[in-house]
């Protein structure tokens, strides 16, 4: 199996802050997450948002791309934001 990159950007609500929603896409998908850009307001009372590159298998990233959208959380790839 070939390991894939994607990147994708997401918003994680200020109500997730205490929760390990990138961690858990390393320790329970397996993957290799590299955060390339992020934006959290000061004493993090907003919303995060962050662009990440992540890779595995085709089946690693599916299965975190559905944890993701499981938890309701804004999410967009390459393929539909203008300007990536």
């Amino acid at each position: 199996m070939t390991n894939q990159i994607k990147r994708i950007r997401v918003r994680i609500p200020k109500d997730y802050h205490q929760e390990p929603v990138i961690s858990r896409l390393v320790s329970d998908y397996g993957l290799i997450v590299n955060i390339t850009a992020a934006i959290l307001g000061a004493n993090a009372v907003g919303d995060g948002w962050f662009d990440l590159e992540l890779q595995g298998t085709d089946a690693q990233i599916e299965s975190a791309l559905n944890y993701l959208q499981e938890l309701s959380l804004q999410i967009w790839d390459e393929t539909n934001t203008a300007n990536w």
